[in-house]
């Protein structure tokens, strides 16, 4: 049992003001999770989501404290098995999918038993990458701009992307995550840009092949002119810009959004839930989330500079680049400036194993951060 138990020593170096942070976004994401999960006139569910999300809470509290009495470097010793045991358990889905069809809106992110949905592995495989890049890039002591380390390093970042394709919001995850870590260890600007115009011009080569399906394209396109279709791909983004609009300065209050509450946004308690948080709690409470992920990145960054390693740093410059990249995009598919994705707001929107990961990656840089010294007496 001992060692589960964190050394008084590395105690006094747990950043607290993170994890109140955090606490204090769960807690109003589920209040926001509560208030759309009410019954009404079109039957939606009632305590359900609510409870779920209690009981993942808790158990993403518990996998944080688990990681936080593990040595990082540790951690990084099993990179690899953690790679490629996400990778194993993304093939299972695309195979699962091919032979049983379950795939919704063309992503098949879940593994099933029968019509029980269990976890989604690309949630835990968008960490094992982050881990699995930041590591071998210590082992090479930060030289990315040499050829073969830059394709070793591409291997690892393009495999899951083939996986989870074509879940344009992962894969787009994924890309900003890698950008993010390649970019902090000294990746050349030109190589860089390079990439990103190799990026656009294979996004302009398939756009007209089955490989992207036409709701993926409609879902995408929605953003760019929403009135062509307002009762089809549009619907939900219309909707959800009246919510948001209507929210005002200070919003309804709590329980009394008449679009998040009366069930006219879809997926208001997971993918639009900011729309929820404008239209219940007003243009205020979107400054009060956004100063608690502005303090969460903050710190994130902090943690990173202060880091006694590359290998550190790099997660947990992995880790800021996926929850920015979540942030911004999340809520500007909400107000119709970014296409519509699927990607959830960390914290705040309703799942399980989103919930889940997310404590992982903060237990990830809370280790960083306490063992931020080279040795510890």
């Amino acid at each position: 049992m001992k060692r589960f138990i964190i050394d008084k020593k590395l105690l006094k170096y747990i950043d607290v003001g993170l994890i109140i942070v955090v606490i204090l976004i769960v807690i109003f994401g589920t209040i926001n999770i509560f208030s759309v999960s009410q019954p009404t006139s079109r039957g939606y569910i009632t305590l359900t989501k609510l409870k779920s999300q209690g009981v993942f809470f808790i158990i993403g509290i518990v996998v944080m404290y688990i990681i936080l009495t593990i040595d990082y470097s540790i951690i990084g010793l099993y990179a690899g098995i953690f790679y490629w045991i996400s990778i194993l358990l993304l093939l299972i889905t695309k195979v699962q999918d091919k032979l049983f069809t379950t795939a919704v809106n063309g992503q098949a992110n879940w593994i099933t038993i029968g019509s029980i949905k269990l976890f989604q592995p690309s949630e835990f495989a968008k960490l094992a990458l982050i881990i699995m890049l930041a590591k071998k890039i210590d082992d090479m002591d930060g030289k990315i701009n040499n050829g073969k380390n830059f394709m070793i390093i591409m291997f690892y970042a393009l495999l899951p992307v083939a996986l989870i394709f074509p879940d344009l919001g992962l894969a787009m995850i994924i890309f900003w995550t890698v950008l993010g870590i390649v970019f902090a260890a000294g990746l050349n600007s030109k190589v860089i840009f390079g990439g990103l115009a190799a990026l656009i011009a294979s996004i302009g080569l398939i756009w007209n092949t089955k490989i992207i399906t036409s709701n993926q394209k409609s879902r995408i396109t929605a953003f760019i002119n929403p009135s062509a279709d307002p009762s089809g791909a549009s619907y939900q983004l219309l909707q959800s810009q009246i919510a948001i609009g209507s929210g005002g300065l200070f919003g309804y209050g709590f329980m009394k959004g008449p679009r998040v509450g009366g069930g006219f946004v879809p997926f208001a308690s997971t993918d639009f839930i900011f729309a929820v948080v404008c239209e219940e709690w007003g243009l205020l409470g979107a400054i009060f989330l956004f100063l608690l992920y502005a303090i969460l990145i903050i710190k994130f960054i902090k943690i990173a500079k202060d880091s006694k390693d590359i290998f550190g740093s790099l997660i947990c410059v992995g880790v800021i680049s996926y929850f920015l990249f979540s942030i911004i995009e999340n809520a500007g598919m909400t107000i119709g400036i970014m296409p519509i994705s699927g990607i959830t707001l960390p914290f705040m929107s309703y799942g399980g194993t989103s919930l889940v990961a997310n404590f992982i990656a903060i237990g990830l840089v809370l280790n960083v951060g306490m063992r931020k010294n080279k040795l510890n007496f």
